[in-house]
């Protein structure tokens, strides 16, 4: 009897620890934990980048280093500071909506959150990040793959999006660092290889099917730059850098991709500068973005196009910014809509929302081939 009853266990412990270790398996592919990859069937979004994408990846600490967590950050969108560098949304919420699902929760704030929440995809943007190390201790896009390959547990993300948004923290740390607009010039073939490499680790090592990435903005037409021309026109140079990236960056695009199956080059330069300036060249493009943006120009009037929401007092304040007794530092507009741009670098929830009016059926045939 005693031969039997081992005999018996030793077949069934094995059983029961292969039932045991399928059923872990199954909670790390479904959206049961932390690992999730494959999530309901659905759509995902897995979110790479800088504060034009961070939905509450940089943690509060204080209103100087972290303002996107302090009034009067997220006055429009949810009426309250949610880490978000604009008065509301931000572009990772647009390109969520475009691609079909809710916004995906902040990498920063996925503990206790529901699986059904975790199973549309991860936000591991975060402000002042950049391609490379910039200085201001984020994590670069390749430490923030790194991350996503550990969320993932080796579980190929089918059906997922990549959102792969840099918005020019690599050349702003070498302005500030040298303070010479040449140096930043020449940093720009650094800038694009190593863009290049993540981009290809994204396909190539992780598995992702579809990758959007953006070209760079109009960085001279930025508050930061047309402040010190009262805001009537833009900063020529700095312009000419995004131009000379965006160049560079269809290149690799057309390199690594000469089918554009997997990448899509999301156009954010025609759009902005076809709201914001009129005198560049790209304006009067036939570029259907550049077509939409004209149409709905009038809903920045051209006295604010440049001319932020939120005004610190002096060039080298911010917004939100206040003296030792909290009083404000800084004006604040009563028609956020009205700006395109919300604070020194960032739009507002409205920029936002012509911008992606031009990309919305991009995306979708994009997903769609």
């Amino acid at each position: 009897m005693a031969a039997m009853e081992d005999s018996i266990r030793r077949r069934t412990l094995p059983a029961a620890a292969a039932i045991l270790l399928l059923l872990r398996l199954v909670l790390v592919v479904t959206a049961g934990g932390d690992g999730s990859c494959s999530g309901n069937g659905g759509r995902q979004l897995w979110v790479f980048g800088d504060s034009y994408a961070d939905t509450g990846n940089l943690g509060n600490l204080g209103r100087e280093l972290t303002r996107a967590w302090y009034d009067p950050y997220g006055r429009t969108f949810p009426r309250r500071p949610t880490g978000r560098f604009s008065d509301g949304r931000v572009l990772t919420d647009f390109v969520a909506s475009a691609v079909g699902i809710a916004t995906p929760v902040a990498y920063k704030l996925r503990r206790g959150v529901p699986g059904v929440l975790l199973a549309r995809g991860m936000n591991f943007a975060v402000g002042g990040s950049g391609v490379l190390d910039t200085g201001y201790f984020q994590r670069n896009l390749s430490a923030q793959i790194d991350l996503f390959q550990a969320h993932l547990r080796g579980c190929a993300p089918a059906g997922g999006v990549a959102l792969v948004v840099v918005s020019g923290n690599d050349y702003a740390a070498v302005v500030e660092k040298d303070n010479s607009t040449s140096a930043a010039m020449a940093y720009i073939p650094t800038v694009v290889r190593g863009l290049r490499e993540q981009l290809r680790r994204l396909r190539d090592e992780v598995g992702m099917r579809k990758v959007v990435v953006t070209n760079l903005h109009p960085m001279g037409c930025t508050p930061f730059f047309t402040r010190k021309l009262n805001y009537s026109g833009c900063d020529p140079i700095a312009n000419a850098g995004s131009d000379k990236h965006n160049e560079a960056l269809r290149s690799v695009l057309a390199a690594l991709d000469p089918d554009n199956r997997t990448f899509l080059l999301l156009d954010l330069h025609t759009p902005f500068t076809g709201f914001i300036d009129d005198d560049h060249p790209s304006s009067s493009s036939s570029n259907a973005s550049a077509r939409s943006s004209s149409k709905t120009k009038t809903r920045f009037p051209m006295r604010l196009r440049l001319r932020p929401c939120c005004e610190s007092f002096s060039a080298d304040g911010y917004c939100g910014q206040q003296d030792d007794a909290g009083k404000r530092l800084y004006t604040l507009c009563d028609e956020p809509e009205q700006h395109f741009y919300w604070d020194d670098v960032h739009p507002t929830q409205a920029a936002w929302a012509a911008v992606a009016d031009t990309f919305r059926a991009t995306i979708h045939d994009f997903l769609s081939t």
